[in-house]
């Protein structure tokens, strides 16, 4: 009887040896016992802008993925506000097939994990290729640090070193540097994509990072084929959200451009961001604060929105010391044209200086229509030698004293020999909005200065003739 219970219990006892050795070879795989359990929950709201789950308050967190399976599919929205009872989610797809009572669960936070071979690609929100070519390669985890992350204010390198644009009307009146950042205001149809399309040519840069928010999807191809070209996409990454895309896609890309630009700024690259458009991240940013309950305090923006902002503009500008630097020019869409817009005060005051697009030099037909008189660059004082800081002083003054006698002159009040300063700006200032005039088909400006004395020993050597 002994003898049949030992041979009973001896396979039992070593299937059970196995069956645990099964078991910690899973553990062992997955490294994190807590990658073992998926915290789940079940949808109890649905609404064009988001949907609730209950079952996760105790575990979720802002900013994390959920994820849920619908006919075959697999949907995913980030959590936007956590109560006591349920969590919101604002999905990243508008045709997100949720319904009540669908099983979600988390899966952690987005990870963007840029690598050199993204050079010359078209990217989504959640960096996923957009164009025909082979799968994209992603860099090696590296755990926490790889998170987006602000340099610390004492450790960035200093600001300081120029280059040009080969925009003369730029380089002439708000030149830039290195690292600096720069915003471009105008209202709707005055040519800001253009401009951000001509600044994308400048040579003194290894990569280019572009984003598309919000954009016209007709315009993708045209910007990136025939603006930047075969030369021109070879050393860019493009990440597009266009107009039509859910508000966390288009709140999203923003964040993707920077994670990417910043990949390229680690490793010691100077990187080029083109950021079209600021305002439509802000539109975004809206629509999912408001969707998750928050009040507005400004003009029907929520008080997240002026969080938002300075967070993502900061992680821009000089890397630390040993990396490289990111060269930021973000487009404005300035509402109504009113340059007091919340959106475009917040952005003003946090970058490093702005260029104005003009209504009114624009349908004169003068492109770039970059006023010189309302144009700042903070860091122009970096770029000028003092002979040319005068120059330009000069000019200004010129062209001030032109556009505040316009009225007068065209009703016939304008008389000559009366006043040198302002002979001399009515016979110069017109030559000089010549010079100005620029369009993407002309070769970039490589002296400014130079051309502008030339233009004008030109026209002045033909007028005495």
């Amino acid at each position: 009887m002994e003898r049949s219970t030992a041979e009973n219990t001896g396979p039992s006892t070593a299937g059970q040896a196995n069956a645990l050795a099964a078991l910690e070879c899973v553990y062992q795989r997955f490294g994190d016992p807590q990658q073992m359990v998926r915290h789940g929950g079940r949808i109890s709201e649905v609404t064009p802008m988001y949907y609730r789950v209950r079952g996760l308050s105790k575990t979720a967190r802002l900013g994390q993925i959920i994820s849920y399976r619908s006919h075959g599919s697999e949907y995913r929205g980030e959590v936007v506000r956590i109560s006591e009872d349920d969590v919101i989610v604002a999905p990243f797809e508008h045709s997100a097939e949720a319904s009540l009572g669908q099983a979600v669960f988390t899966t952690g936070t987005l990870e963007i994990r840029p690598h050199a071979s993204w050079r010359g690609r078209v990217i989504d929100a959640l960096a996923r290729a957009l164009d025909d070519g082979p799968a994209l390669i992603r860099s090696a985890p590296q755990g926490p640090a790889a998170m987006p992350r602000t340099p610390a204010a004492l450790r960035r390198q200093r600001v300081a070193e120029p280059f040009l644009t080969g925009v003369r009307v730029v380089d002439l009146f708000a030149p830039l540097c290195l690292g600096q950042r720069i915003g471009i205001f105008a209202g709707s149809g005055v040519g800001k994509s253009t401009l951000l399309a001509m600044l994308a040519r400048a040579e003194a840069f290894d990569t280019v990072v572009v984003a598309m928010v919000g954009e016209r999807g007709r315009e993708v191809r045209e910007f990136l084929e025939d603006t930047l070209g075969e030369a021109g996409m070879k050393k860019t990454v493009a990440v597009v959200a266009t107009s039509d895309e859910s508000a966390m896609m288009r709140r999203r890309a923003a964040d993707t451009a920077m994670r990417v630009a910043e990949h390229f700024r680690d490793a010691g690259e100077k990187v080029l961001l083109l950021l079209d458009s600021i305002t439509r991240y802000a539109h975004a940013t809206r629509e999912v604060a408001t969707g998750a309950g928050e009040p507005p305090v400004a003009r029907g923006y929520p008080a997240s929105v002026f969080t938002d902002l300075p967070r993502l503009l900061e992680r821009a500008g000089p890397g630390e010391t040993g990396h490289g630097s990111i060269t930021a020019v973000f487009s404005v869409l300035v509402d109504g044209d009113d340059h007091n817009d919340p959106v475009a005060d917040c952005v003003r005051g946090i970058l490093d200086g702005h260029l104005v697009l003009d209504r009114a030099i624009a349908e004169q037909g003068r492109f770039p229509a970059v006023s010189p008189l309302a144009s700042i660059s903070r860091l122009a004082d970096r770029s000028w030698t003092d002979d040319r800081k005068r120059v330009v002083q000069r000019l200004k003054a010129m062209i001030a004293r032109f556009e505040e006698t316009r009225d007068i002159r065209l009703l016939g009040g304008f008389q000559a020999g009366l006043d040198p300063e302002l002979d001399l700006a009515v016979r110069q200032v017109p030559l000089i909005y010549d010079i100005l005039r620029q369009s993407p088909k002309d070769p970039p400006a490589m002296d400014p200065f130079a051309d502008l004395a030339a233009h004008l020993k030109a026209r002045e050597a033909s007028h005495g003739g």
